[in-house]
């Protein structure tokens, strides 16, 4: 089972995170907009429909769906720095010259 959890991808490409966004701000103002409730006088009816949004606009954005991972990045290959480190030791200190 961890072997296959692990096997999962775990980033969402730029493009898919502007979706997922959209998603969530509309379905949360299709919901919000709980005019059933209000019209109806019903003070439970409204918060009933505002959580069933939440839970609708969490179940739709939040898990990785291939939908999100459609516009991988393209990284740049690995450069090797070379076997040279400088330590911390070996750069001069410049000073300034005093102005009289």
């Amino acid at each position: 089972m961890l072997e296959y959890l692990s096997s999962l991808s775990t980033q969402m490409d730029y493009k898919g995170q502007k979706l997922s966004e959209q998603m969530f701000y509309g379905i949360i103002f299709f919901f919000f907009s709980a005019v059933v409730g209000y019209v109806a006088a019903q003070f439970g009816w409204t918060v009933y429909i505002v959580i069933a949004g939440f839970a609708c606009s969490c179940l739709l954005t939040l898990p990785l769906w291939p939908t999100y991972r459609q516009h991988p990045m393209k990284w740049l290959p690995v450069q090797d720095l070379g076997t040279e480190d400088k330590k911390s030791g070996d750069r001069k200190i410049k000073r300034r010259a005093k102005n009289n």
